[in-house]
């Protein structure tokens, strides 16, 4: 794993409010000059919906009246042959992620005068894309025994596609797998073990060459995530703290392979916004990390191997109230950075 010192730099979990991928880039790339990520516009299209983003190339797939499942009835042994031919040559560029499915994207990649330190991009998780799209009976893809090992195969290929256009912006990257549906990991609605899960989620990490991340916004079993090849753990601080202090003895053992906390403290939901300051929000993330300075671990490996983020994705806000999440991200990340730093 790369020595990963970021300071508690600010970033953003992907999703804007915007419906304009211009107008979505634009607080981005003024308020996050350090590392940028390219926006998610699930506002704009259904295609850009987390589900649909990343769907294009899988066998059977449709997406249409808002919905996105696995048609059945579709031949889907040759697409499943490309794909798996695909796979096993590294040939990323087979499938891409189309301007209609990521406008955010197409338009980042188009911004000039750019020079951050890194560049963040994101994907959906296999877990969380398996799990929720499912075929004309409602059975979920990861639950299909022929369908289910194309789904980490798809992902890791755009993965490694997003990465590699990334590079075109900095030679340096990070790319977030977002598993919102961990949340459920040991509940009656999730029959995957352990071992699957972090085998699933390798396989998509393996096709990433820079930093890699894995983020989940809910309450989970985080020593999964943690046993996983993520240099990055994300996670809501915010709402959920005290679920990964729960773990410290694997926190511990994270960090000291190097790995990387991004702390998700600015909240997602424009109330709890609304009540928000800089001064609450380090208080908050002091408190947040608290418990792991108590079982030993220094403070300052916290803040040197912290980035700082909202606590999700903040396309549930106005367009005002996610720059002001912006802002508050930013000026925690300066404030944290002049005290410790």
């Amino acid at each position: 794993m790369p020595d990963i010192e970021f300071g508690c730099l600010p970033t953003v979990i992907g999703s804007m409010p915007h419906t304009d991928p211009k107008a979505a880039c634009s607080p981005i790339t003024r308020y996050l000059k350090d590392i940028p990520a390219w926006p998610q516009l699930p506002n704009r299209s259904f295609l850009e919906n987390m589900y649909a983003q990343f769907s294009q190339g899988f066998p059977g797939v449709v997406v249409k009246d808002n919905s996105i499942y696995i048609d059945r009835s579709q031949e889907v042994d040759k697409p499943l042959e490309e794909l798996y031919t695909a796979y096993l040559e590294d040939d990323i560029n087979k499938y891409p992620v189309s301007p209609e499915y990521a406008a955010g994207l197409d338009s980042f990649l188009a911004l000039k005068d750019l020079s951050p330190r890194m560049v963040k991009g994101q994907i959906t998780g296999p877990i969380t894309w398996g799990l929720t799209v499912a075929d004309d009976s409602r059975k979920a893809v990861l639950y299909d025994d022929v369908l289910a090992d194309a789904v980490p195969k798809l992902l890791r290929l755009k993965a490694a596609w997003q990465e590699k256009r990334l590079k075109e912006i900095s030679p340096d990257t990070i790319i977030f797998v977002d598993e919102p549906y961990m949340a459920a990991f040991g509940s009656v609605s999730m029959s995957l073990s352990r071992e699957r899960v972090i085998s699933l989620v390798d396989e998509v990490l393996g096709g990433i060459g820079g930093l890699k991340g894995v983020h989940c916004c809910g309450n989970t079993d985080w020593s999964v995530i943690l046993a996983t090849s993520a240099d990055i753990l994300s996670f809501d601080a915010y709402n959920y703290a005290q679920s990964l202090s729960l773990y410290p003895a694997e926190v511990k053992k994270f960090l000291e392979r190097r790995g990387a906390i991004a702390w998700g403290i600015v909240p997602n939901d424009e109330e709890s916004l609304t009540g928000e300051s800089v001064a609450s929000l380090k208080d908050r993330l002091e408190e947040a990390m608290a418990p792991f300075t108590r079982q030993g671990i220094r403070h300052r490996q916290l803040i040197e191997q912290g980035l700082l983020t909202p606590s999700c994705g903040l396309a549930s806000l106005t367009e005002e109230a996610s720059e002001r999440a912006l802002e508050l991200l930013v000026e925690l990340s300066l404030k944290v950075r002049e005290r410790y730093l």
